[in-house]
């Protein structure tokens, strides 16, 4: 058989015929003869005889790119966004984060850079669709006096207030009887089946995947337990059920209760739930007790099994404040201190304090957990990281310079970064607009745009946090990565192939090793440079104590590191004035092997990576310019965005 080229010939096209057609008919015939040759069969056959496919990619079973989205966005059916000013619905939220252009609450158009892969609509469990039908003046609401009272408020422009007013009431226990819409009403029921409804409408395999969801809404005396819910289901099996609620005598307040109705629904379905525990940062000390809240114990092996199974990872950053580190906490990192809310707990009525820090963030989590664990014999904070945005706007938007805020009060205006967005009168205390934070995304390492596969990584812990960038991010761990493996442009292969990803856990160590780490991460293809990878790791020692330490593991320029290992900073580009950078500091892309020099085999431990941008302007930046308005000297206006992933843990005992 002989091939002709055409009078234009397209060597591709040539290429691919050879590959795809003739491969298979040179197995059948002794050889085939070409315009580039001869393929002989028995040649053929002899070199692939014992090794590996010559395409790199044939047979290839691992992820292969991370899925960026928002597990954490409300619309008009959450009471809060509704009072707020949102009129988006679910469908909405989903057409907008499919990368549609569409109109906001305030009128504004808005679209995303680049659409997402996935999206939760995780409207609050509580009173869900009690908002669309106060705005529109049902009269069995406006019967009462504080439902007529709100309604007024709403038409008179003073929704925000009356939004504040709202959760006070719900997190204080005085929301009244009347006004609330419990799960086995028929308006609560068509709010949740409008929610299923939505995302099967625009739930696309292959392209976009909307999950169905909902937020648990515990916030009992304003501190907040928030887990959001998320069904790998259909609405097949979904519709079974409504959200578990916070109010008696159908709901609770206690996780524990919330844990037993997800093993309920899969036991009634056949199907699969998770939850994502909310940043912990406003849960005034109790989202990572030691102590179980309620029952002034030690937390038991039950509770500690049980919040493992359901929940497998962490909300580390979003709009309310950054959950990684605090910088109480750890003193010796230098950028522990990155949006940091540590006023209160959701509504201001409690006032922070330092004892309560210890167990509101992810790495003294992290760190408790590995306690725990030697005393239960289970960790239950053994959990990965995402981040979401919490916008109760429905947009998910989480770019500095395309934020619309945390509530529709707060979307683009020149007064919005002054004006407070919680206050409260009991205390005294404040948060400015300024200090909301334009985060966060979840990124997910899965095989496939799908339900199912998404999923099940989160299940897994295949996951990392961004603050809003989608930088690409590795973390492989093992025992016998080396040098040249950074070298290679197929890392995830080598990753998966002597190591586990993360989210992974290690066994003990074979004698004489300490485990080694290869890390890896790409640049935002339209954003900042970057700056360094670090391995934040932290161990149990033999006398029952933690401890931590943040590695400088690769950086860009040709800085060196200090006597005390660390790298000084990278430097700054940005133009304030004009909300402006340049990428002529940092890298594209940072790779290396790495090997723990500071190891015990004896010793627990996780680490996980951070991932550092250049510095870049912060919404502030851009606002300033935008609307010509000077900002207070207390407001940030610049920042280093970065990503948290899970961490891999060791264990000698494993």
């Amino acid at each position: 058989m002989t091939m002709h080229r055409s009078k234009h010939p397209n060597p591709t096209a040539v290429a691919t015929l050879i590959g795809g057609l003739l491969f298979s008919a040179a197995l059948a015939a002794q050889s085939v003869t070409t315009d580039i040759g001869t393929i002989d069969r028995a040649s053929v056959e002899k070199g692939f005889a014992s090794k590996t496919p010559y395409s790199p990619y044939a047979g290839r079973n691992y992820p292969t790119q991370p899925f960026f989205g928002d597990t954490h966005l409300h619309t008009a059916f959450s009471m809060d966004a509704g009072a707020f000013g949102a009129r988006l619905g679910p469908k909405d939220a989903y057409r907008f984060a499919r990368g549609e252009e569409i109109t906001a609450s305030t009128g504004q158009p808005v679209k995303l850079s680049r659409p997402l892969d996935f999206l939760v609509v995780a409207d609050h469990s509580d009173n869900m669709g009690f908002f669309p039908d106060l705005l529109a003046g049902k009269p069995d609401l406006l019967a009462d006096p504080q439902g007529q009272r709100w309604y007024e408020m709403i038409q008179g422009g003073k929704g925000g207030e009356a939004a504040m007013e709202i959760i006070s009431a719900f997190s204080q226990g005085s929301f009244p009887k009347k006004l609330i819409y419990s799960p086995d009403s028929r308006a609560y029921r068509s709010a949740w089946q409008d929610t299923i409804k939505a995302a099967e409408q625009y739930n696309e395999p292959g392209r976009f995947t909307a999950f169905i969801g909902f937020e648990w809404t515990s916030n009992t005396g304003g501190n907040n337990l928030h887990r959001n819910v998320i069904f790998r289901d259909n609405g097949d099996k979904a519709s079974q059920v409504v959200p578990f609620t916070v109010l008696p005598p159908s709901g609770s307040d206690n996780p524990r209760d919330l844990w037993k109705w997800m093993a309920a629904y899969e036991a009634k379905t056949g199907g699969s739930v998770l939850a994502i525990a909310h940043n912990g940062n406003l849960s005034n000390g109790i989202m990572f007790p030691m102590i179980e809240p309620g029952l002034n114990k030690p937390l038991d092996r039950e509770y500690a099994a049980t919040r493992i199974k359901w929940e497998r990872l962490y909300e580390a950053t979003q709009i309310k404040g950054d959950g990684e580190a605090h910088p109480f906490l750890s003193p010796n990192d230098e950028f522990a201190n990155y949006e940091t809310w540590d006023k209160g707990n959701l509504d201001l009525s409690v006032p922070k304090t330092k004892a309560m820090l210890e167990f509101e963030y992810a790495r003294s989590a992290l760190k408790n957990g590995l306690k725990l664990e030697q005393t239960l014999g289970v960790n239950p904070y053994q959990f990965g990281m995402i981040g979401s945005t919490d916008s109760h706007t429905g947009l998910a938007t989480a770019e500095e310079d395309n934020f619309f805020g945390k509530a529709t009060i707060s979307e683009p205006s020149a007064s919005r970064a002054a004006h407070p967005f919680v206050s409260s009168r009991k205390t005294g205390l404040t948060i400015f607009g300024w200090e909301t934070v334009a985060s966060g995304y979840a990124a997910v390492w899965a095989q496939e745009n799908t339900r199912e596969s998404i999923w099940d990584a989160m299940q897994r812990r295949e996951t990392y946090a961004t603050t809003g960038p989608r930088m690409i991010v590795r973390f492989f761990g093992g025992w016998d990565f080396e040098a040249a493996d950074a070298n290679n442009r197929q890392p995830a292969k080598i990753g998966y192939t002597k190591g586990v990803p993360m989210g992974g856990e290690l066994g003990a160590a074979p004698q004489g090793k300490a485990p080694t780490f290869l890390v890896a991460a790409l640049k935002d293809q339209i954003g900042a440079n970057l700056d360094r990878i670090q391995i934040v790791k932290g161990w149990l020692d033999a006398q029952g104590e933690v401890h931590e330490k943040v590695y400088d593991v690769v950086w860009s320029g040709e800085r060196k590191p200090g006597a005390d290992g660390k790298v000084g900073p990278v430097g700054s580009t940005v133009d304030v004035a004009n909300a402006n950078w340049t990428n002529t500091i940092g890298a594209t892309e940072l790779i290396k092997a790495w090997k723990d020099p500071d190891f015990d085999a004896a010793q627990k431990a996780f680490y996980y990576v951070r991932v550092l941008e250049i510095p870049t302007p912060r919404w502030t930046a851009y606002d300033s310019k935008y609307f010509g308005v000077k900002m207070d000297p207390a407001v940030t206006m610049m920042g280093q965005e970065r990503a948290y992933t899970s961490p891999i843990w060791y264990s000698a005992a494993k």
